[in-house]
Order: C-alpha cells, then structure tokens, then sequence
C-alpha cells in the first residue's frame, strides 16, 4: 500500500535520488543526456529542494515503508503549481502518482481553484498521466535550459466552502 506524508529536510537525501532516477529514466531519449546534467544541477540540489521542504510543500510516497515518489509545489493568489511529480520507474503503476497528486489536492485551501503544470513535449507518459486525472493543455513554452518545450496542463478544482 501505497501512503503519502508531508516531506522533511530529513527526507531531502532520498527526494533528490527520486528525481535525479526517474530523470535518468526518463529525459535521455526526449531531451539527451546533456540536457538531464543541466536538469539535475538546475533542479534536484540541495539548495534547489530546501526551501520547499522548509515550507511543507513537498510530498513523499512510500511503499512498504520506502520512499518511491515526490511531488512539490507552490501557490500563488488561487493557483497551485506544481513543479515536480515523480515516481521510481520500479513503483510506477502502484498508485503513488495518483496519491501524490490526490496530496496536493486536499493540501488545496477554498481560494485555490486551479492546478497548473508543465510537462517536457515528447513525455507520452506524464501527458496520458495527467490527462486521465482531467488536466487540459493551455499552452506551450520554452524550456529554460534548452530542452523539449514545456506543455502547460491545468486542472480546474470543485468548488470548496
């Protein structure tokens, strides 16, 4: 079974060996190993990761007691953006994803009506992800660093009271 608790510094170890795996797993074919380095040294730091995980913003999936996923994400005026959801390949198709994302959702507050992310174009896999979970694409953009560009997703929340 598969559960979901809000991330400590105590976790920042084995968060950024989430990303830095599943990027390896994933980016070489879509985007070419020069861009997962940039990627890594641009994203997965120590210094990168900690303010999320100061602030209680980063979710971590376990499995049998083992860390095997990560989400992380931010909040400005009704949207939430989530920037990372990330599954080991060995735990995909166990329900982690659905739990991380399902954990951002009830971490939603009545104001928030929106969830926005990006995926890289040419990541099949987090698109059909997330279309099953109701995102629609918005738009596109270019990547920061020179990868495929990014395909903006959102998902409109219910209504709270």
């Amino acid at each position: 079974m598969v559960t979901v608790r809000v991330a400590t510094v105590a976790d920042l170890k084995a968060v950024i060996e989430i990303g830095t795996t599943t990027w390896w797993a994933t980016y070489p074919p879509i985007a070419g190993d020069d861009y997962v380095v940039r990627g890594i040294a641009t994203w997965w730091t120590p210094e990168s990761m900690r303010p999320g995980l100061e602030a209680g913003r980063v979710r971590i999936a376990e499995h049998g007691g083992s860390p095997v996923g990560m989400s992380s994400y931010s909040t400005s005026g009704p949207v939430i953006d989530l920037w990372k959801l990330y599954v080991l390949p060995e735990a995909q198709g166990t329900g982690a994803g659905s739990a991380l994302l399902a954990s951002v959702v009830a971490a939603a507050e009545p104001e928030h009506t929106t969830i926005r992310l990006a995926h890289k174009d040419g990541n099949t896999k987090a698109r059909a992800f997330y279309e099953r979970k109701g995102f629609v694409e918005t738009g596109r953009s270019a990547d920061e660093i020179g990868g495929p560009d990014n395909v903006w997703m959102e998902l409109a929340l219910p209504v709270r009271v």
